[in-house]
């Protein structure tokens, strides 16, 4: 069966099957729909609701993305000794000269407002006795420029906006609603294509709903699932990437994937990030007998950016055949430690660790996505009406290598800018015509759902084995042999099956996957986050890597991104 068993059949909510059973189709129609509740999400909410009806997808519950875990906190330039070109400078220096420079100035002049905003929406910053904010320094900043709510900014950001999205009118949420694909219509003012909404799956009911918007914002997250050791939550497995690419979008840099030096290495412990702003405040990595390292690979030390971190601990561990190597900051006061690290100190201790007392027992893990679907700064995708925002996207900040904390940075600013675009343009947007039905008459419920959790733990496994820190052209081949094969399996599988939550992300993450491989092969040098044995050198011309659907020439982009570097 292809996959043209799961595509809709007509028009109406209510259609005859193939079968001659009559199938119902939720249908939802609003202003804007906003798949995804993270920072750039929430922030991109509140700022239409007081205009415009807005529809918020959660793929789980509101709280359960990435935003909820970050820790550090976010960079910006709030202090009389710094100003926005250290900051600017230090964003370049770290993305190995990838960086935009239009879009590091339009988010570094713009990172004291979005700031503010949070500070205004009631996010309880972190503060000095005598009453300013406290600005730690993580590594690649030459200042302390980064605000935070103790070690779990992230939390505080995070929840602070989702209880100012619950009191808000006009937005709605939907918890446990996974989207599947953009839905796409011809636009005859324009003779484009334009986004007119989404097909979701309701995890609740097991059931396929259309949610169409004039606008359709993709807020999803990144792509770190792809790897079998990761700092993300589960959710984090590259869907609106995914979609947007089968939607006809480029895509950017896929083959720059960070991964955070220091994650806590225990059995019993699942993605647990351990801050980089321990460093910031002194921390220092060690090997198993105690001796620092990092002296050796960069001048900067324990401050170094996080590629250079994160080879030197695969470096050390791959030489010394070690489990792990350890994070020391036990030899700061406790008080201190436990006032500013509060977060870290409990969940260590709850697998016994002490680390006023202690080093904690570090391995790198895939941490940030920083390539993803081409935006400008307005946000906007190749496929009119569609936007995208937040660590799905690639906006040219980031470069070969995302400096620490300007990530939830890029969130707030980009959503901000994409709500201010959206809301002077969509009263001249035309309401999308109602789209098609989902019809599934023709799938069967699986008995092999191992299939699945096979292939998904195959996935992330030749990711982590051929795609990881360190990369060979040979590995990178095998991988996207594997690749193909796999993703022949779950096509078959999604046409003939009834869909489950396990299998969508597994789609997306395999479209995902190949992308950064694809990418990662593409790039014959080494450069940031890309570090290959068999071309270690860096190449005279900074060049990105764009790759293009085949579906692509329907398209007409209108997406200009300044130059680099």
């Amino acid at each position: 069966m292809s996959e043209e068993a799961k595509l809709p059949l007509s028009t109406d909510e209510s259609i005859k099957t193939s079968t001659g059973e009559t199938a119902h189709t939720n249908h939802y129609d609003y202003d804007v729909l906003v798949i995804g509740s993270g920072a750039a999400g929430l922030t991109l909410a509140l700022h239409l609701a007081a205009r415009h009806r807005v529809a918020l997808l959660s793929k789980q519950r509101l709280r359960d993305g990435s935003t909820w875990f970050a820790q550090g906190g976010i960079a910006g330039v709030l202090d009389e000794s710094d100003s926005v070109e250290a900051h600017i400078a230090d964003t370049l220096d770290a993305g190995a000269g990838l960086c935009h420079p239009d879009a590091v100035r339009f988010t570094v002049e713009n990172s004291r407002d979005a700031i503010h905003w949070l500070i205004n929406q009631g996010v309880d910053f972190t503060r000095e006795d005598d009453g300013d904010y406290h600005l730690t320094k993580e590594g690649g900043h030459s200042q302390r420029r980064i605000i935070h709510s103790a070690d779990a900014t992230g939390r505080a950001v995070h929840s602070t906006l989702i209880e100012r999205v619950r009191n808000t009118p006009n937005i709605d949420c939907f918890e446990h609603h996974i989207a599947l694909d953009l839905i796409r219509q011809p636009d005859s003012a324009t003779g484009r294509f334009r986004c007119a909404g989404s097909y979701v799956y309701n995890k609740k009911t097991e059931e396929v709903e259309v949610f169409q918007g004039r606008a359709v914002v993709l807020a999803t997250g990144g792509a770190a699932k792809a790897y079998l050791y990761t700092s993300n939550p589960d959710g984090a497995s590259g869907d609106g990437i995914a979609m947007a690419w089968r939607a006809g979008c480029r895509v950017a840099n896929m083959e720059f994937n960070q991964f955070h030096p220091t994650c806590l290495y225990h059995p019993k412990a699942k993605s647990m990030l351990i801050t980089e702003a321990l460093r910031g405040e002194g921390a220092q990595l060690k090997l198993p007998n105690g001796e620092r390292f990092m002296h050796r690979f960069d001048k900067r030390g324990e401050l170094a950016p996080r590629d250079i971190v994160a080879r030197a601990i695969d470096h050390e561990m791959k030489r010394l055949g070690a489990d792990c190597l350890y994070l020391d900051i036990s030899h700061k006061d406790a008080d201190f430690v436990r006032e500013h690290f509060p977060t870290v100190y409990r969940k260590c201790l709850e697998y016994g660790i002490d680390i006023t007392r202690e080093p904690i027992p570090v391995v790198p893990a895939a941490h940030y996505t920083c390539g993803g679907v081409m935006v400008d700064q307005n946000g906007r995708t190749d496929l009119d009406q569609l936007y995208a925002i937040g660590e799905t996207t690639f906006t040219g900040l980031h470069g070969a290598n995302r400096l620490a904390s300007n990530s939830l940075l890029e969130c707030v600013v980009y959503a901000r800018s994409a709500a201010m675009h959206i809301d002077a343009t969509l009263g001249e947007i035309s309401a999308p015509r109602p789209a098609l039905a989902w019809d599934a008459s023709r799938v069967t419920d699986s008995d092999e759902d191992v299939v699945i959790s096979h292939n998904w733990d195959e996935l992330r496994r030749f990711m982590w084995d051929f795609v990881g820190i360190v990369r060979t052209r040979k590995r990178l081949l095998r991988a996207e042999h594997r690749v193909k094969l796999l993703q022949q399996e779950i096509l078959e599988f999604y046409a003939n099956y009834k869909i489950t939550s396990d299998l969508i992300e597994l789609r997306n993450l395999a479209v995902v996957s190949e992308l950064i491989i694809r990418s990662a092969l593409d790039r014959r040098e080494s450069r940031g986050l890309h570090y290959s044995l068999d071309y270690p050198g860096l190449r005279e011309l900074a060049m990105d890597t764009i790759l293009v659907p085949e579906n692509f020439a329907n398209q007409r982009p209108f997406i200009d991104l300044p130059g680099q570097a």
